[in-house]
């Protein structure tokens, strides 16, 4: 564009194949006299002191355009261009909230499930006009090429994942490993089983809770927990990265409060309180089998608490629920219930302060699965189901089957806008882009 704007007359040179230039003919000598005497080379500018430049541009005037950026890949690569850039985006924590309360959560792709590969297949969230989202993707390494390998046998499943972190472990009997890896950042970590914990890890939750002064220094929480009869027990063990050894908690019988002992770091029951929304991936919780309450740990402190469901939720089983924060760092708690109505309902709800000052649960609205999918496409014989699979910053995730097809579907509570990011026919289990260390 530079030489057809500058050199006008030389758009026909640069226009003809190659074969042309190759092989000079007589005609060629009768252009070049047409195009007459070639543009003298163009003068590099000189500094101007006068001028205005991109690094005079203050922080906060930067801050401002950077919000306008589309999402957290095209933050990423704008931080990446240049020192002042960078220091922009990580200076600011206000600036990082702002952000995040203005863009949806990125989700990259989705891990699927096949008993028959070695490590989980991803699957990319694929859009030709994000350029940003492809280069985060290409510049990943979700086919896990840095773990070890120990032989042809090797099998690795998955754990979860958390803060941008999966968990697998090693399948092999004799090769009792865990290891966290970041696909972005591919950092691994690589640490045996807790020692007091004998059982399948596919029964176990982890936890990475990283240092804030340094990134290299961290711990993993390992959760177990059971039911026996009327009481829920959890048993923690904690891995640290100083000492490369885990910490073995005792059971604790989550149906009773366990007060502090002074002679230790133990476990204890409280009442919940708001937790910052960067904190959400250290919450661990899960729900009582026969009693009316969910039981949450936070890994990064070690501390158990309470809540109790809503009511009308006290004497159904059969609900899966869904827990994410706010924007604010609130809890959320959505579910589908298919009998609320022929339809069904997606119900979502707050742990928000009443009137008096007291934390509960207070239901924000119920929205019909009509707006999700048209009943008017769907006969008797098409079953309509949804299901959701997470919260996260005002976004629910839900799962939806659909005339034989199954659809995974964001869900914005502010704007209420369905967006509808891929279809699949396994289970599936979404990668979202976590927010950066700064």
């Amino acid at each position: 564009q530079f030489a057809r704007t500058k050199f006008p007359s030389a758009a026909v040179v640069l226009g003809k194949p190659k074969s042309a230039a190759a092989f000079p003919s007589s005609d060629s000598t009768a252009m070049a006299t047409q195009l007459g005497q070639p543009s003298p080379a163009v003068a590099p500018a000189k500094y101007d002191p006068a001028a205005t430049y991109i690094t005079a541009i203050g922080d906060d005037l930067l801050r401002e355009i950077f919000l306008r950026l589309p999402s957290l890949p095209s933050l990423v690569r704008a931080a990446l261009a240049c020192r002042t850039f960078l220091r922009a985006v990580r200076s600011s924590p206000a600036f990082r909230r702002r952000f995040r309360a203005l863009h949806p959560p990125q989700i990259l792709g989705y891990f699927t499930v096949h008993y028959r590969t070695a490590i989980p297949a991803f699957v990319p969230l694929r859009s030709r006009s994000d350029r940003d989202l492809a280069a985060v993707v290409r510049g990943s390494d979700f086919f896990f090429t840095r773990l070890p390998e120990d032989g042809d046998d090797t099998r690795w499943a998955s754990n979860g994942k958390c803060s941008g972190y999966v968990f697998i472990h090693n399948q092999r009997t004799d090769q009792r490993q865990i290891s966290a890896y970041n696909p972005l950042t591919q950092a691994l970590n690589v640490f045996p089983y807790p020692p007091q914990e004998a059982c399948d890890p596919s029964y176990l939750d982890f936890r990475i809770i990283f240092s804030e002064d340094d990134r290299r220094s961290f711990r993993v929480v390992c959760v177990r927990h059971r039911r026996r009869r009327l009481r829920t027990l959890a048993r923690l063990s904690v891995f640290s990265s100083d000492s490369r050894e885990w910490q073995g908690f005792p059971w604790v019988d989550t149906s009773v409060p366990q007060p502090r002992d002074d002679g230790g770091d133990k476990c204890l029951l409280s009442s919940y309180t708001a937790t910052p929304v960067d904190e959400f991936d250290r919450l661990v919780y899960w729900k009582h089998k026969n009693q009316a309450y969910i039981v949450v740990l936070n890994a990064a402190t070690l501390q158990l608490s309470r809540i109790d469901l809503p009511p009308h939720l006290k004497d159904m089983d059969s609900i899966e629920f869904k827990l994410g924060p706010t924007k604010d760092g609130k809890l959320c708690m959505s579910f589908t219930d298919h009998f609320a109505a022929n339809e069904g309902m997606l119900n979502v709800w707050f742990w928000r302060a009443d009137g008096d000052g007291v934390d509960k649960w207070m239901s924000h609205k119920i929205f019909p699965l009509s707006k999700f999918v048209d009943f008017s496409m769907c006969s008797e014989e098409y079953a309509v189901t949804a299901q959701v699979k997470g919260v996260i910053d005002d976004f629910v995730h839900l799962s939806v089957y659909y005339l034989n097809t199954k659809f995974f579907l964001s869900f914005c509570l502010e704007t209420e806008k369905v967006n509808k990011l891929f279809e699949y026919g396994l289970c599936v289990d979404p990668y979202i882009m976590p927010w950066p260390s700064s």
